[in-house]
């Protein structure tokens, strides 16, 4: 995909994005962005830069919680499927889901 110049709005500012996503869903990075930020900024008396800082360390504590949680998914289905295919042999029938 082609780059694309996209113009959002975060915190009162603009700031004129480069990037190959589409023009919607860099939209809607740049508006949940702009809500964390607000939330940030309703809940402290911090300058803009801190509440920013803040803003950054919160959004990575939810990316790498929602990480550890995909990743713990993912053992998680691992083992079923594992487990039906053990079951499958032991039954001689096919494993489910694995046409």
């Amino acid at each position: 995909m082609e780059k694309q110049k996209i113009t959002v709005s975060v915190a009162g500012k603009n700031y004129t994005l480069v990037s190959t996503d589409p023009p919607e869903f860099v939209k809607r990075v740049a508006a949940y962005v702009d809500r964390r930020m607000s939330e940030t900024a309703a809940v402290t008396n911090l300058p803009s830069g801190q509440a920013a800082v803040l803003t950054c360390f919160n959004l990575a504590e939810d990316l790498l919680r929602a990480q550890d949680e995909n990743t713990l998914l993912r053992r998680q289905m691992d083992q079923l499927a594992r487990a039906n295919a053990q079951a499958a042999r032991e039954d001689g029938a096919k494993p489910f889901g694995r046409g």
